[in-house]
């Protein structure tokens, strides 16, 4: 079932008011690679990513909470 033009603009807007996003750029070829490895442990791209710096900052003392 398509979404509507109303819940896409929804989706928009609180994803504008609640998130912010980062970039990050790798070699062509590596994103795939990095993917498929973060799908082989159960995660998207995103969370993986995020996991593995919220661990960083937790063992450098730096929790983000």
């Amino acid at each position: 079932m398509p979404v509507s033009k109303a819940q896409q603009r929804a989706t928009a807007k609180y994803m504008k008011e609640t998130l912010d996003d980062i970039k990050v750029r790798v070699k062509k070829g590596e994103r795939d690679k990095i993917k498929a490895f973060a799908e082989s442990r159960g995660k998207s791209l995103n969370s993986y990513i995020i996991d593995l710096i919220y661990q960083d900052m937790e063992n450098a003392g730096h929790p983000l909470e």
